[in-house]
Formats: C-alpha cells, sequence, structure tokens
C-alpha cells in the first residue's frame, strides 16, 4: 500500500519515508520487475531432521506484553520479522506452518489436522489438486539490528542444521508490513489514524529456498501444512496475517521446479 500527495517532497507510506529497493538491497539486483517470478522446488527436495526444543523468551501472553511495555519506555517501538518460505507439491502451490507446540497450540493444530485431512481427502480424488507449503519463521529484532541480518539469524537458530554446515538464506522481497497499535494482540495492515507510537512493526519476508537443504526442526515445534485455499478469507482459523498470504503472495509468478 503507498500514497503519494502532489507537490510532497517525501513518498512513500507511512509518512515521510521512501521505499528502499529490497531486490537491490537483498540480492544486489538494481531494477526490481514488475513481473516477480519465484522458483518453487518440491517438498520431497527437503530433509527434515530434529533438533533440541527452542523455547520461547516469555512464558505466558500477559508476560509477553509486559515485557513489550518495559522495553517499549526503553527502547521504543519494538521491530519484527517473519519469514516465508515456499515449496509446491504435485505440480501447484500450498503452506507450510511452523508453530510452537504449547497447550494452546496443540488443541488448534488437532483441530487443523483434522481438517486438513478432510480437505485432502477429498482433492485428492482430482487430478489438479495442488498443494504449497510455507514455513513461517518469526522473531524480533535485536536494538540496532539490521531486518535482513536479523531474519537470517532467526532462521538460522530456528530451522538451522547442526551438522557445522552453514546455510545461505536469500532474502527475495518483502510481502507486508503489519502494526500492532497498543500491547494488545491485534494487529493491523496500516497504522490507524488515531495513532501516534505504534507498539510494533512486523515485516514478512519472502524466503527463496536453493533445490534442496537440510532443516533442523526444533522438537516442540509443530510443522503443519495447509494449501493456499485452507488459508484464503480463514482468518477465524489462522488470524490475519496468515490467512492474508494468498493475497500477498498473488502478485507472484511461481515457477514449478
Amino acid at each position: 500500500m503507498a500514497t503519494q500527495k502532489r507537490g510532497a517532497g517525501a513518498t512513500g507510506w507511512p509518512k515521510n519515508s521512501t521505499p528502499p529497493s529490497y531486490g537491490a538491497k537483498y540480492n544486489g539486483n538494481p531494477s526490481m520487475a514488475l513481473n516477480r517470478t519465484i522458483s518453487l522446488y518440491p517438498l520431497t527436495n527437503y530433509t527434515f531432521g530434529t533438533k533440541d526444543p527452542l523455547f520461547e523468551r516469555d512464558p505466558s501472553v500477559p508476560a509477553r506484553f509486559q515485557r513489550m511495555r518495559e522495553e517499549f519506555d526503553k527502547i521504543g517501538m519494538r521491530k519484527s520479522v517473519e519469514a516465508v518460505l515456499l515449496v509446491h507439491e504435485h505440480g501447484l502451490p500450498h503452506v507450510l506452518l511452523l508453530q510452537l507446540g504449547t497447550t494452546f497450540f496443540k488443541l488448534l493444530m488437532q483441530d487443523l489436522y483434522q481438517l486438513i485431512f478432510i480437505t485432502y481427502s477429498t482433492y485428492f480424488k482430482t487430478n489438479y489438486f495442488l498443494h504449497v507449503h510455507t514455513i513461517f519463521i518469526r522473531g524480533e529484532l535485536n536494538t540496532d539490528e539490521d531486518e535482513v541480518e536479523g531474519l537470517k539469524r532467526l532462521l538460522t537458530e530456528t530451522l538451522g542444521r547442526q551438522d557445522g554446515v552453514s546455510q545461505e538464506w536469500v532474502i527475495e522481497d518483502i510481502i507486508g508490513n503489519w502494526w500492532r497499535p497498543n500491547f494488545e494482540p491485534p494487529q493491523y495492515p496500516y497504522i490507524p489514524s488515531h495513532i501516534t507510537k505504534p507498539k510494533e512493526h512486523k515485516k514478512l519476508f519472502l524466503v527463496q529456498l536453493g533445490e534442496k537443504a537440510l532443516f533442523a526442526v526444533p522438537k516442540n515445534y509443530k510443522l503443519v501444512a495447509a494449501p493456499l485455499f485452507e488459508l484464503y478469507d480463514n482468518s477465524q482459523g489462522y488470524g490475519p496475517i496468515i490467512s492474508s498470504l494468498p493475497q500477498a503472495l498473488c502478485r507472484f509468478n511461481f515457477t514449478y521446479m
């Protein structure tokens, strides 16, 4: 979403900000083509192992917002990033979600698994069943940390292999901006007009996977497969951010390798 006032010296939104060229910054490509093509590789190209649990910093949601409130008084708005990693299966797109296996999410996941199983059973009867999987990795940036380097750090901490082999993460593009107005769960893809100091700014990035890779998944995480048609317009089941992925990704052309 971008707006520009006639005769104004600054362009972009939020006010007085200039949109960076993400392609040039991340991949060294000075020209950003309007018609973007992303390569998707089969899910079977990737190997998923396990590693020690990765625990969140806060034991509960109230504790998380209390820490956010305390940090806001010291360093201001929190900056966080989320990564979307796509693969394909049967030659078309669906989404792989990595979620922490807390009690709340376990109950949610059981419902999702049941729903997805029913959906898959129905669509496997056709020749055109497609499903794209996306890995959603999220985390907070350290103070003054570059958002791209911070995202790569979080990807390595969450899915990085443990055999000493380093993984190269290619940050392809930014696909969304979300703001948290208050110390509460609601987030929006814009800053409400009455909010002058948002409490958190979250950016969603599309990460281009290589042809093959080994990922180590923390034991306390759950890997949930959800096709794009299941996410679409389903904020009740997946929340507003994840359910907006189909719209955020529709501007790309996918090549199934």
